[in-house]
């Protein structure tokens, strides 16, 4: 069994065992057919993975890894809000009719601060502190930017991340307000451990922790059964995910670059629905 996988069986057992329903709660996310989408919760649920020992990839069902990294890049490298950059249709349901999600993710980072050594934008600013001030503990990015959450189409779920370096070492924060754990729970991890790789190795660190801090871990009704179902099925250990050592420029990674080495998992057939 993966790392990954004990965390998110643990995870998921503790939310509907000992969770909120909001069964009779007004709430806003609806499934495709207009019904209410309710949910089982807990809040804050903070999980620690170290790449040191493993990539944590769950193998309880496939994870459509190749697709969370490319979505990972064209916001922390391409900087984007345009869907059209993407290669999965993950975000269609929030595109506006510029087919851009609005003032959210990329768009934030992508936007210039002034500092004492010159203008950066978030991701470059990082950069710059992870090549030249290690020790600094100041090292962060943030989307959640309140004065304009009234022109993204979605407020930011997974919306900080705070960087330390402790010797060789590069850990991460990643703060997230909310979690659907069926659908996008291994997704957004997969996610930061790759940016976590990636931010470490053109810095010629070594990616350590990443800790991931979720302050409304949900499962919502319709996804329930399956994940009962899930939770049962064979795991597997752990594979291999390899970064190629040749790349020390952060904007020249690509999807390709990642190789996931001895991915076994089950084939769940089930899809999940997604709640908007």
């Amino acid at each position: 069994m993966s790392k990954a996988d004990e965390i998110f069986i643990a995870n998921v057992k503790d939310i509907m065992d000992n969770g909120y329903r909001d069964t009779e709660d007004t709430v806003r996310p609806h499934w495709p057919d207009g019904t209410p989408a309710h949910t089982v919760k807990k809040f804050c649920i903070v999980n620690r993975y170290d790449l040191r020992e493993e990539f944590p990839i769950i193998t309880l069902r496939r994870s459509a890894y190749k697709s969370a990294i490319d979505e990972i890049l064209w916001i922390w490298q391409k900087k984007s809000n345009d869907v059209s950059k993407l290669k999965s249709r993950v975000w269609d349901s929030w595109k506006d009719e510029k087919g851009t999600i609005g003032k959210a993710y990329g768009y934030q980072l992508a936007q210039k601060s002034v500092y004492p050594e010159g203008e950066f934008d978030q991701v470059d600013r990082i950069l710059f502190d992870l090549a030249h001030n290690k020790a600094s503990r100041r090292i962060m990015a943030n989307m959640y930017v309140h004065k304009d959450l009234h022109e993204m189409q979605l407020y930011p779920c997974a919306y900080s991340l705070t960087l330390n370096v402790s010797g060789n070492v590069l850990n991460g924060i990643l703060n997230q307000r909310s979690q659907d754990m069926a659908v996008a729970n291994n997704w957004n991890v997969v996610q930061y451990a790759a940016l976590l790789m990636m931010f470490a190795q053109v810095s010629g660190l070594t990616a350590g922790e990443l800790v991931h801090v979720i302050a409304d871990a949900h499962i919502y009704d319709r996804h329930e059964e399956i994940i009962k179902k899930m939770i049962l099925s064979p795991v597997y250990p752990a594979p291999v995910m390899k970064l190629d050592p040749d790349v020390k420029n952060f904007y020249d990674f690509k999807v390709s670059d990642f190789t996931l080495e001895g991915y076994n998992y089950n084939d769940i057939r089930e899809k999940f629905e997604v709640a908007v």
